[in-house]
């Protein structure tokens, strides 16, 4: 990412500290990285829409609904999409613009931790010179993998509702590193306007309730549920609070 190496090179000539400090603050409000971040949000909403838009173009190709879908594709940048898209844009630039703050609260407390263990003030402006690229790569990926998820997800349910398909079906990564509450979601079918806490739900630390890929570090995704005849029967679906398996003959009553 190219402000987080403008960012390490402006603390790399920095001598001191309050220097150090001083160069993440003024970076945080420059012109430079204001607009970069506008951009990068910009470029980064507009590579899913246009992405996203060729999975449902292929869907349309497959399914019974495709001339709904078909036109509402061509209608969308005028419509609730249209308005999703921006408020992403949005919201993005703000997340890229909150990163060099994050960066000079996580120097703060390794000033401060370093200061109650006695090492000299010479010597912690080194560890951080020398760990600020990691620390900057480190934030600016988490910012990427979890808001480029968030993005994707929220375009698909602005589409969904577009069209009236209420329910997806929450696909996992199906590997190793999918946490025990994500796999234990893979293959349910959700409601948008109901999402669940995948965490509540296998007992775990609760980070409140959010569609598939809708939170931090998340790989999984939506499949939106376009014909019952693709599921195989009976399903797993979040209702009430609770995953229940259900046939289409009782899916259908709650529809």
């Amino acid at each position: 990412m190219r402000a987080t190496r403008d960012l390490e090179r402006s603390v790399a000539g920095s001598e001191s500290l309050e220097d150090i400090l001083k160069a993440i603050r003024a970076y945080f409000v420059s012109e430079q990285f204001n607009e970069y971040a506008d951009a990068a949000a910009m470029q980064m909403v507009t590579h899913l829409f246009r992405d996203s838009g060729r999975t449902w173009r292929q869907a349309a190709r497959e399914n019974s609904k495709g001339r709904i879908i078909y036109e509402a594709l061509q209608k969308e940048m005028q419509g609730p999409v249209g308005s999703q898209v921006r408020l992403l844009t949005k919201r993005n630039a703000e997340y890229i613009k909150s990163m060099p703050l994050h960066l000079a609260q996580e120097v703060n407390k390794k000033v401060l931790e370093e200061s109650l263990k006695g090492t000299r003030a010479s010597d912690i402006a080194e560890m951080i010179r020398k760990d600020f690229p990691h620390m900057t790569w480190v934030k600016a990926n988490l910012i990427a993998r979890t808001e480029t998820s968030k993005t994707s997800t929220a375009l698909t349910e602005a589409r969904s509702e577009y069209i009236g398909a209420a329910w997806y079906v929450w696909n996992s990564s199906e590997d190793q590193r999918v946490r025990e509450s994500h796999a234990n979601m893979d293959g349910v079918l959700v409601r948008w306007s109901d999402p669940p806490s995948p965490e509540a739900l296998v007992g775990e630390r609760n980070y409140g309730t959010y569609p598939a890929g809708g939170t931090f570090n998340c790989r999984c995704f939506p499949s939106v549920l376009l014909d019952l005849d693709d599921v195989q029967w009976p399903a797993r679906v979040f209702y009430g609070g609770s995953v229940q398996r259900m046939t289409r003959k009782q899916f259908e009553r709650i529809m």
